[in-house]
């Protein structure tokens, strides 16, 4: 069998995987900025929104930061993988950008 992967065949956001006389590119975990196989520990470097954490990249929880992200009045802060969003509070509604009691 021949290395195909030797020659670095797939894209930058992918890795090779080589099979038995031929190989497949496969995606990167999605934490990841190029990658040197399947999972999070596998990051060449860690996609913005995460850190390397115990050789791993790693959800940041901006919610959690000591400098606040949502800062509007009636806004919760809710992380997402990768990010986070501002949501209004409970008993309010957004208006157009606004959040407004309901």
């Amino acid at each position: 069998d021949l290395d195909e992967c030797a020659a670095s065949p797939c894209k930058d956001h992918q890795y090779c995987l080589n099979t038995d006389g031929s190989f497949s590119c496969k995606a990167c975990d999605a934490s990841c900025v190029g990658c040197t196989g399947e999972g999070s520990e596998k990051c060449k470097t860690c996609a913005s929104g995460y850190m390397k954490e115990d050789e791993k990249c790693t959800d940041i929880d901006e919610c959690n930061l000591p400098e606040k992200v949502c800062t509007e009045e009636n806004h919760d802060c809710v992380n997402t993988s990768g990010s986070y969003k501002c949501v209004c509070s409970e008993g309010f509604e957004d208006k157009d950008g606004t959040c407004v009691q309901t």
